[in-house]
């Protein structure tokens, strides 16, 4: 299912969620993954716009699925947070997109504790530098020259190599696992 559409829309949130449950039948798992960052090299750069588009793309939407979903959701269900090794060790060249990435964090840990009583699960992937479109679409040509090479491992991510956490947090094997981030950081620790 493919619907256009702003997330940072709460009326475009609940109409994807309700279209969701319509077409599927309910929802077990949601995915928060959306993303909104640019590259600045001081705070003056950073217009009120951009600052409020980066939080409305990266923290409301997630707020506004959430909050829309989360009566769809049975026991056993989970709730999956993109957040990002920016929530711990922040790029001050992503100033706004990093302290979404904290926000996020926060977010995941209260609403898991929130959620607990219903048995649903809420986690956070934090992914470490991953080769995403975003990169060389927000990023100066040097430093996605040398993307990944901060991370023990010397390189970034690929997709694939993320996705086996969330599939893990959204089966009844991560039963147990909640308010947690998971860190996938090609050797650099989260703590």
């Amino acid at each position: 299912m493919l619907k256009s559409g702003d997330i940072a829309d709460a009326a475009h949130c609940r109409k994807l969620v309700e279209a969701t449950v319509a077409e599927l039948g309910g929802i077990d798992v949601l995915v928060n993954n959306a993303a909104h960052q640019m590259t600045f090299n001081s705070a003056q750069q950073i217009s009120e716009e951009e600052w409020d588009r980066t939080f409305a793309v990266n923290i409301s939407a997630m707020f506004y699925l959430t909050k829309a979903a989360t009566p769809h959701l049975p026991r056993g269900g989970a709730i999956i947070n993109t957040a990002s090794i920016n929530a711990d060790s922040p790029n001050p060249h992503l100033l706004a997109y990093a302290t979404t990435k904290g926000a996020i964090q926060n977010f995941t840990g209260g609403l898991a504790q929130l959620l607990a009583a219903k048995e649903i699960r809420v986690n956070a992937v934090a992914p470490g530098p991953v080769w995403t479109p975003l990169i060389p679409s927000t990023m100066p040509a040097e430093a996605v020259a040398h993307f990944g090479e901060q991370v023990p491992l010397k390189r970034p991510a690929q997709p694939c190599e993320v996705a086996p956490v969330y599939v893990l947090l959204a089966s009844d094997e991560a039963s147990y696992v909640s308010g947690t981030m998971i860190g996938v950081t090609g050797g650099k620790p989260i703590l």
